[in-house]
């Protein structure tokens, strides 16, 4: 994530990738805060980054014994939005490449918006995913298909 984003005055990538992973006490205060629900821990979240609103993306650790590359990666949006992103790091990396932010993936507010590739995030896709190049709207709809009841199992956490 060292490569910078470009948000373009709005035309480009709305995302920002954190140096670190945020604590587990900052992960469950969000996750309690965009829940309501105080109940809850943030344990099955590594959040990685955010958009401009303050929606976060995330490892969603719901592969068990499986390293966290091979998580999937999820947008949980400011106002709500959520979606499974991408089907790991891999997946996810290509999305980047191909100019779509977690927010970009999860959401279809901006139908005016035209994604723009970028080469420096292409080059980083084709060093630590080689040979899984998918269109934005593969990787989309795979984790859409693999996981299609996440929106369901976070608003039943919610109150």
């Amino acid at each position: 994530m060292a490569v910078p984003f470009d948000y373009a005055g709005g035309d480009g990538v709305d995302f920002e990738p954190f140096a670190t992973f945020l604590s587990a006490e900052e992960t469950t205060d969000w996750f309690q805060a965009w829940t309501g629900n105080g109940e809850l821990d943030g344990d099955d979240f590594r959040v990685f980054g955010q958009d401009g609103s303050g929606g976060y993306a995330a490892f969603w650790l719901v592969r068990p014994s499986q390293p966290l590359a091979d998580q999937p990666v999820v947008f949980l949006g400011s106002e709500g939005e959520t979606g499974v992103v991408a089907r790991d790091l891999g997946d996810f990396l290509w999305l980047l490449a191909c100019g779509f932010g977690p927010w970009e993936a999860a959401t279809s507010y901006e139908p005016a918006w035209t994604p723009r590739l970028n080469q420096e995030l292409t080059a980083v896709a084709e060093r630590f995913a080689p040979g899984r190049r998918r269109s934005p709207a593969a990787v989309i709809e795979l984790a859409a298909q693999e996981f299609p009841e996440f929106d369901d199992t976070l608003m039943e956490l919610c109150r």
